[in-house]
């Protein structure tokens, strides 16, 4: 019997990309309820309407709430009688949070310690909160914020099992390919008006993921966690200028336009920090990095020492598997977007 037969879990941010594929995998199981806790309401009855219409028999297990993390009581207010939490909402576009970093900080750090501190208060089992590759050795808002909100993640699973009671872990991945806000989706739309695609540096490299395998951690990650686990996917990369090639090969050549790069961008992004890799566990197609376990008692490092600190390297898209123009178009057709819009070209 699954963890999750009768149970309640609520998705946080789930109007989003990953609310919906959570529902995917969910919502014919025999899950008793998944709440989804947002705060449009368009995109809630947008949800609502198209559940009705497609799973008349499995519409009633979703519950909408209308809130947001920032506001404590609204979070508080939706919290009896969830058993699992899927913790997604964000602000995750880079240079909107650049430009207003604050409103990162009040959703992605506040908002997550809002969450926390509501769900330990009701007993909620396990909270799996959903942070990026952006969180490792930051250099932009967006990634400041998601690292801070790491270290309330860590903070608050310390109080919750000193309790004895909430379990809360974290996962990190890189790009998720066609979730709302992604390069794909917009490079598929400049093919289709006819303009060149917007390369902003061909020789970046990024992490490559499908909805699915973000998911598929997230149940990894809830089925396996300790207090304060961070969990990561071993994951496949591929250059800018490979994936502009990829998506032009299925959808048409026409052309590319270099940008630059963005404010905040890398030339690579890291999924596991140096000293983080020193406390992983290869646990197969993922790693598991232990909370740190010091106190604030540094008498005893001062005594005996600590040398070692971190690993040799850190775990990054520049040296992971990197796919070619090839790979990376079998990579991006594992994509329900992409398969929708090919159909939709071939009928048109």
């Amino acid at each position: 019997m699954s963890a999750f037969s009768g149970a309640t879990l609520m998705i946080t941010g789930g109007t989003g990309s990953f609310g919906n594929t959570v529902l995917k995998h969910f919502l014919k199981t025999d899950i008793g309820e998944i709440r989804i806790f947002s705060r449009d309401e368009k995109k809630q009855d947008d949800m609502r309407h198209d559940l009705q219409a497609r799973f008349p028999e499995y519409a009633n297990k979703v519950k909408f709430y209308i809130g947001d993390v920032r506001n404590a009581r609204s979070i508080r207010d939706a919290m009896p009688g969830v058993d699992y939490i899927f913790h997604a909402a964000a602000l995750k576009q880079v240079p909107s949070c650049e430009f207003f970093p604050m409103q990162a900080v009040e959703t992605n750090v506040i908002g997550t310690d809002n969450m926390l501190h509501a769900a330990i208060d009701a007993g909620v089992k396990r909270v799996v909160c959903l942070s990026t590759d952006k969180a490792a050795y930051p250099i932009n808002a967006m990634g400041i914020s998601k690292a801070m909100m790491e270290h309330v993640i860590y903070a608050n699973a310390r109080v919750a099992a000193e309790r004895g009671g909430t379990v809360i872990s974290c996962t990190r991945y890189g790009n998720v390919m066609c979730s709302r806000g992604s390069v794909i989706p917009l490079f598929i739309d400049q093919i289709k008006n006819g303009n060149p695609i917007t390369i902003t540096n061909p020789d970046m490299t990024r992490f490559l993921m499908n909805l699915d395998e973000a998911v598929s951690l997230v149940k990894f990650a809830f089925e396996h966690a300790n207090p304060g686990d961070l969990f990561i996917q071993k994951a496949d990369a591929s250059t800018i200028g490979d994936l502009a090639k990829a998506v032009q090969q299925l959808f048409g050549d026409t052309g590319t336009n270099i940008i630059g790069t963005r404010h905040g961008e890398k030339l690579y992004e890291t999924l596991m920090t140096r000293e983080e890799r020193l406390r992983s566990e290869d646990m197969g197609n993922y790693y598991r990095v232990a909370a740190d376990s010091r106190d604030l008692n540094y008498d005893k490092f001062v005594v005996n020492g600590q040398v070692q600190t971190e690993a040799d390297e850190s775990y990054t898209s520049h040296d992971t598997q990197r796919l070619d123009v090839e790979g990376t178009v079998k990579k991006i057709l594992t994509t329900d977007y992409v398969q929708e819009q090919l159909n939709a070209l071939k009928n048109a």
